[in-house]
Parts: structure tokens; C-alpha cells; sequence
């Protein structure tokens, strides 16, 4: 055979990790990203009686049954805050955290058809989740402010604190939590389909392993910096600070909630950058 024949003019290649999360690279496929931004939103809700209604409801119903069950019947505290929109508040950031890790973790076998036929970064996937899923989260933000608005004036209940300038660090957190963590499970369930089973029990642990229900209130203060090994623990905690002005999360818990997200996601981008070259053999 004639090595020339051998010659390409253009080799794809799998770079290190810090080149699997090439932004100049993500850059260049940025109409992918926001087509597949719009398609994963229309699909959503595409032959649905009620549509978009659906990003309101499914909170809103969560909520009447945490007031309910944890607030008239358990009558668990939440630090002097009405029990509907302190679940509210917490089910709302829940939501979003564990439908984009939820959407990652199954988005390679979700976009199957397209990775065998045509190149772009695998991270475009979880990326237009992210913002995907930041369009419900938007809405259903809206809808939780109403609520606010509606007690503030009633019950005089504080309308946001100054800790609201860290909305935009939290809503990053959380994404890179999720898409760190759905990135490990997405290539690890891709091999092991079984495994997929299992995301979904895990996320409702995880839920309650979580102040959603609960204030932190209710951990003795000796294990709390243990209990904030869990990074959603002083993310939910520092969302109700930013609304009620009410919160137990320390500044150090906080950084170890941060520690532990960086970590996470770097162990899942490496993980996933592994088995990349892999992945249109085992779909």
C-alpha cells in the first residue's frame, strides 16, 4: 500500500483535558450549541396539553406536598420563613441542579444519531442542556418572586438581602456540579447501561440528603462542616439567605462546598475526556 495514501489533510485527534474544554473550540460550534438550545427546549414540551405551564407546575406541586407532609404534619422548622415559600425557594434551585444533572448524565445516548455522523466537542451536549435548562429555571424564578412579592407585602417578609449578587456565582456552582458529575455518570453508563437505573434513585437521595425539606438548623453544629460535604448543602442554604435574609451556612462551609465542586467537576471532565475516543463504539 502507498504510505501517501495514508496522508490526511485533516486529523481529529483527542487533545488533553485542558483541550477538551477549549473555549476557542466551543466558540466556533456556538450556532450548534444554541440550535440544540432551542430543539431540547421545544422538545420538552412539544405535544403537551399545557406546554411551558409544565415548568411552573411540577414545583408548585412539589412544594404543596413538602408544606404539607414536612410542614403541617412533621412541623419541621423553617427558620421563621412561611413553609410554602421556604419549599419553594429550595425546590426551585433543587429543580434546576437535578434536571441538568439528570439531562447530562443521559446525553450521550439521548444525541446518539448525532455523534456518529458529523464532529463537534462532546461538551456541546451538556452545555446546551445547561441553558436549556436555564429557560425553565428562569420561569420558574419569575414565578417564585410573585409569591415573594405577594408575602412581602402581607406578612412583611423580607423582598431579597444583599447576598442576592451571589445568584449568578451560585447559579454557576450548581451548573458545574451538575455537568461535572453528569459527565461521570454519562460515560460511565454509556458502557454499563444498568447503571443509568440507578440516577434517578441516587438524585432523590441526594434530595434528601439536602435542606429541601429541612433547614440545617436541625444538624448539631458539630457535624455540620461534615454535612457540608455535600456542595448543594451551602448552596441551598446561601439561595434562602439571598430571599429570607436566614441562613446557617459559614463562609468556610461555603469554600468547602466550592473545594468539593471543583474537584467533582474536573474528575468527571478527566473521566469523560478518557473514554471519548470510545464512545461512538459502545452506543
Amino acid at each position: 500500500m502507498d504510505s501517501d495514501a495514508e496522508q490526511f489533510d485533516i486529523q481529529v485527534t483527542s487533545a488533553g483535558v485542558a483541550g477538551a474544554w477549549s473555549l476557542r473550540e466551543l466558540w466556533r460550534y456556538r450556532d450548534l450549541v444554541w440550535m440544540l438550545v432551542r430543539r431540547n427546549f421545544v422538545v420538552s414540551y412539544k405535544q403537551t396539553i399545557l406546554g411551558p405551564a409544565w415548568a411552573i407546575i411540577r414545583p408548585l406541586l412539589t412544594t404543596i406536598v413538602f408544606t404539607v407532609v414536612f410542614g403541617k404534619l412533621a412541623k419541621l422548622p423553617t427558620d421563621g420563613v412561611p413553609p410554602f415559600l421556604y419549599y419553594l425557594c429550595g425546590t426551585v434551585a433543587w429543580g434546576y441542579f437535578s434536571s441538568l444533572l439528570g439531562g447530562s448524565a443521559s446525553t450521550l445516548q439521548a444525541n446518539a444519531h448525532l455523534l456518529g455522523k458529523v464532529y463537534f466537542p462532546r461538551l456541546v451536549l451538556p452545555i446546551s442542556g445547561a441553558f436549556s435548562h436555564l429557560i425553565a429555571y428562569g420561569i420558574q424564578m419569575l414565578f417564585f418572586l410573585c409569591f415573594l412579592l405577594v408575602f412581602h407585602y402581607r406578612n412583611g417578609i423580607p423582598f431579597c438581602s444583599p447576598w442576592i449578587l451571589l445568584l449568578p456565582v451560585l447559579l454557576l456552582q450548581m451548573s458545574v456540579l451538575a455537568v461535572g458529575v453528569g459527565l461521570f455518570l454519562a460515560s460511565v453508563t454509556i458502557r454499563y447501561r444498568d447503571l443509568g437505573i440507578l440516577v434517578g434513585f441516587g438524585l432523590q437521595l441526594w434530595m434528601y440528603a439536602t435542606p429541601i425539606a429541612y433547614s440545617v438548623s436541625l444538624v448539631p453544629v458539630k457535624y455540620r462542616m461534615l454535612y457540608s460535604c455535600n456542595p448543594m448543602v451551602a448552596v441551598i442554604d446561601l439561595y434562602r439567605r439571598m430571599f429570607f435574609a436566614e441562613g446557617n451556612c459559614t463562609l468556610a462551609q461555603w469554600g468547602v462546598s466550592l473545594l468539593i465542586t471543583a474537584l467533582l467537576f474536573w474528575f468527571g471532565l478527566w473521566n469523560f475526556h478518557r473514554v471519548e475516543k470510545n464512545f461512538i463504539d459502545t452506543i
